[in-house]
């Protein structure tokens, strides 16, 4: 299941977004959405998760959850 994280602080990096989910089941990608012009992250991105159950568990615990001074959006995408 691919998830949409949005409301991401600037200075998440993919590896902390990556383990933040890992501690709800296995990642197989995470992906921030850079701005190609700064070459700085755009405050969200993708985590896809192959497990269907471990990714709404991710949703359920992670959607509003502080992430350095962030409250994170997290959904499935469309």
């Amino acid at each position: 299941m691919k998830l949409l994280i949005r409301n991401l602080a600037r200075t998440i990096t993919e590896a902390e977004l990556k383990a933040l989910f890992e501690t709800h089941g296995a990642v197989q990608s995470c992906d921030l959405v850079i701005d190609k012009d700064t070459g700085a992250s755009k405050g969200f991105g993708f985590v896809e998760m192959p497990k269907q159950g471990e990714a709404k568990a991710a949703i359920i615990s992670l959607n509003g959850k502080d992430m350095a001074g962030s409250k994170i959006r997290v959904k499935k995408s469309e």
